[in-house]
C-alpha cells in the first residue's frame, strides 16, 4: 500500500533559492473531504493533471493513490470543486540526500512559503536546512484543505 511520510516547516528566509531547480506551477482543489479521507485534483502547469486519494494515518503519515486524468477533467473537477483552490509554484532543492518542495503560495496566501520533505519510514531523521523555520507538521491549519478553505486566515504573516 502506498504511503506518504512527509515533515513540513515554515520557510523562515530565501536561503533555498540558491539551489533551487525550475518551478512549476500547480493549481489544486480538494474535491471531497471527510474526516481523515480526501480526494484533490492538480494540474501541474498546462500538461498534466492528477486525481489524489488521501487516508490518514496519524500526523506524519497517509495512504496516498495518484491517478493521471485527462487536463480537461482536471480544469472541470476544479471549477466543482468544494471551497477555494490554491495556486502555488513548486520547487525542488536537494539537501543531504532529501529532495525538499518548497511551495511558494499565490492569491489570498501571497507570501506564504512552506517545505515539505518526503521520508522513507517515521523513523528516518532528514538533516534540516538552515532557511527552515518553525515545523507544522500535523498542524491542521497548514493541510491542503485549510489552506483551500482560507480557514489560516493571515495568522501566518504574524508568525502565528
Amino acid at each position: 500500500m502506498p504511503t506518504e511520510i512527509e515533515r513540513k516547516f515554515l520557510v523562515a528566509s530565501d536561503g533555498w533559492r540558491a539551489t533551487a531547480g525550475p518551478g512549476n506551477a500547480l493549481r489544486q482543489a480538494i474535491i471531497f473531504s471527510e474526516g481523515k479521507r480526501s480526494l484533490r485534483v492538480r494540474t501541474l502547469g498546462d500538461t498534466h493533471a492528477r486525481l489524489t486519494v488521501k487516508i490518514g494515518i496519524n500526523s506524519t503519515s497517509r495512504h496516498e493513490y495518484e491517478y493521471d486524468v485527462p487536463l480537461s477533467d482536471a480544469r472541470e473537477l476544479l471549477d466543482l470543486a468544494n471551497g477555494g483552490h490554491i495556486a502555488k509554484t513548486r520547487y525542488e532543492v536537494e539537501h543531504h540526500g532529501h529532495v525538499w518542495e518548497i511551495d511558494v503560495y499565490e492569491g489570498d496566501l501571497a507570501g506564504l512559503v512552506v517545505a515539505e520533505v518526503e521520508l522513507e519510514s517515521e523513523d528516518e531523521k532528514a538533516d534540516l536546512p538552515s532557511w527552515l523555520g518553525r515545523e507544522v507538521t500535523g498542524d491542521a491549519r497548514f493541510s491542503n484543505q485549510a489552506l483551500a478553505e482560507g480557514s489560516l486566515g493571515t495568522d501566518w504573516r504574524n508568525g502565528l
